[in-house]
């Protein structure tokens, strides 16, 4: 049997509109809706699948942040993980530092395998399971859209530019997912509910004696240009005309 340990991360809520900081620093996060990494989610329903199924027996959720963090585990729990494991920090951590800290929990939880998001929506860095495979030294599949957990080893199958490539990994592994993978539930009211009475163990980032200063500097952060309006032509020589002074052509 396997256990599965799911890092998730709470971010801006896709439906949202991203507002840029007076400053320029970054995202205004002040006063607004945040939810699970899309992702995320849907590698918890994939680990959840999976236990439903008898084939894996416990489900770890994790996570790296403020005390507000836990409303992503909390999310994780509805949709049917066990417990949560809450890494408290008011600091930006950067995906390679956030890997080593995986790294560690890993160390301390021995799962067999590691679900990950592909990437996570507000940085899009889409680092972070490759880094945790490299520092485990552990083999690794990456956007997966279909999984089958066999005995002993699991089977990827993962979208690439020329078609669908299927990777067979010796357990324990890293397995990053991509949106095709599932469709997470909803959770229901009652599993809401009991979710708030499962257990959530809490750490200061200090205790993994890791360095988390940052190798980047955000220098200006700022929203796209308006798009300016299009315009309707009658043919296609009306066509082909603007677009050769637009210079396409």
């Amino acid at each position: 049997m396997t256990k599965i340990l799911v890092p998730v991360k709470l971010v801006l809520d896709y439906n949202l509109k991203a507002r840029v900081k007076s400053d320029k620093t970054g995202i205004d996060l002040t006063n607004v809706k945040l939810s699970i990494n899309p992702f995320d989610e849907i590698s918890v329903e994939e680990a959840v699948r999976l236990k439903e199924a008898g084939k894996a027996t416990e489900i770890v959720v994790v996570s790296i942040g403020p005390a507000k963090a836990q409303d992503a585990l909390r999310s994780g729990l509805a949709i049917g993980a066990d417990r949560g494991i809450l890494i408290e920090t008011t600091e930006v951590v950067e995906p390679l530092n956030v890997a080593k800290i995986l790294a560690k929990v890993v160390e301390t939880e021995k799962p067999d395998l590691v679900f990950l998001g592909k990437q996570a929506i507000d940085d899009d860095s889409n680092q972070t399971g490759q880094s945790l495979a490299a520092l485990l030294d552990w083999p690794q599949a990456t956007f997966a859209s279909t999984l089958v957990l066999e005995d002993g080893a699991v089977q990827v199958t993962r979208e690439v530019d020329g078609g669908h490539q299927t990777l067979k990994l010796a357990l324990p592994a890293v397995v990053t997912v991509d949106l095709r993978l599932n469709e997470p539930r909803y959770p229901t009211l009652p599993n809401i509910m009991k979710s708030k009475k499962k257990p959530i163990a809490t750490q200061k980032i200090a205790e993994f004696g890791i360095d988390i200063t940052p190798r980047l500097k955000v220098i200006e952060v700022h929203e796209p240009p308006t798009r300016k309006a299009g315009i309707k032509v009658k043919t296609a020589a009306e066509l082909v005309d603007n677009l050769k002074k637009a210079g396409v052509l």
